[in-house]
């Protein structure tokens, strides 16, 4: 990895020396450069959000505490995200396998309902790439993954079902670029069983994922295009169109909405939920471009009776297959969610506090309400 400019150092090492006397704001300022990377490292460990936000708030209250012992002999981005990983490996022992509801069981006949909610959470959530701040491009010349591929959903997903020091050594070795050498002494572990873990994790990922990238897709698309497709399935939402609304979809694509379990593939399926459910015409949509995961996304608002404005319902986050859309996870984001078999039936009449939704819209860059 390329060594910071000799300027960067000394003031690291001012820093360092401030904060290991107690100076906090120093401690801000030394760690703060890596904040945004170490987010989404401990994203693709653990597959959300909140426990991402977790993790990254004890490694680095664990790191301000054993600031003294760190002695320099590795670079301090390298201690930060030893201890990340260590801090998130933890916290995957104590907490459920986070999923996509095309991983948790079979596609749904839209006859049949959306079905509850697990009772614990089980569901990976959209991740803010760009409003927290993720680069483009490689971490390092021996990445084999680019930073916004490594946080798709797909990409993300897979990660979920490797054993957890497989998932730490594949993304330090093939998303960051530390050598094995490095990764061994980050796990506590041997440069040989590093590298037959990152093997076998090799071959689980590659199984699971497409064969082209979203980052791929997107540069082969274009922007104007890329704007056409998401402008188009908007336009065809609002205006409650099931036929137009499914003509841009791919034969075989799949519409899921955690954290409900149901999802839908294929045309007649998903022509069977738009009618019952959201293009039902008990609802009215309104609809903002976004992005998530790397990828092209949809804030989803649905206006609300009682104080005639439009509020936060999910954030569609889509996979593409050239200009067809391949997949629709939908995002559900509202905090009194209590679904039944007559779930879209029922919601309009639900009274809420957006407050919660509202945040979570925000960290994408979408407005906490229409009026």
């Amino acid at each position: 990895m390329a060594a910071p400019p000799t300027g960067a150092k000394a003031q690291e090492r001012e820093l360092l020396d401030a904060a290991r006397g107690g100076d906090e704001e120093a401690f801000r300022r030394l760690v703060e450069p890596y904040r945004a990377e170490l987010h989404a490292h401990c994203y693709r460990m653990l597959g959300s959000l909140h426990d991402a936000e977790d993790a990254l708030q004890e490694a680095l209250l664990r790191a301000w505490r054993g600031l003294t012992r760190f002695e320099g002999r590795s670079a301090l981005r390298s201690w930060l995200y030893t201890i990340a990983t260590n801090t998130s490996l933890n916290l995957i022992e104590r907490r459920p396998k986070r999923v996509l509801p095309i991983d948790y069981g079979p596609s749904t006949d839209p006859h049949d309902g959306l079905g509850l909610p697990p009772a614990e959470s089980v569901w990976m959530e959209a991740y803010p790439d760009e409003t927290v701040g993720l680069d483009d491009g490689f971490a390092a010349p021996d990445a084999r993954y680019e930073l916004r591929e490594s946080v798709e959903l797909a990409f993300v997903a897979a990660l979920q079902h490797l054993p957890p020091n497989q998932r730490a050594v594949l993304i330090l070795r093939e998303v960051l670029g530390f050598s094995a050498r490095e990764v061994a002494e980050s796990l506590g572990a041997t440069v040989a069983s590093v590298n037959s873990a990152l093997q076998r994790a090799r071959q689980t990922v590659d199984e699971r994922l497409p064969e082209q990238s979203q980052q791929a897709t997107l540069r082969a698309l274009g922007d104007e295009r890329l704007r056409e497709v998401v402008e188009g399935y908007m336009d065809a939402m609002q205006r409650g169109d099931v036929d137009a609304v499914v003509s841009m979809l791919a034969e075989d694509a799949a519409w899921s909405m955690p954290p409900l379990p149901a999802w839908f593939v294929g045309h007649d399926a998903l022509r069977g939920f738009l009618v019952r459910g959201p293009l039902s015409g008990d609802w009215r949509w309104r609809h903002l471009p976004a992005r998530a995961n790397g990828q092209a996304a949809i804030g989803s608002y649905c206006w609300y009776a009682e104080d005639g404005a439009c509020h936060p319902f999910a954030l569609d986050v889509l996979t593409l297959d050239g200009s067809r859309i391949k997949a629709i996870t939908s995002f559900i984001t509202r905090p009194t969610l209590s679904s039944d078999h007559h779930f879209y039936e029922r919601w309009p009449e639900q009274p809420f506090d957006d407050s919660e939704v509202g945040a979570a819209f925000a960290r994408f860059g979408l407005p906490e309400r229409l009026d």
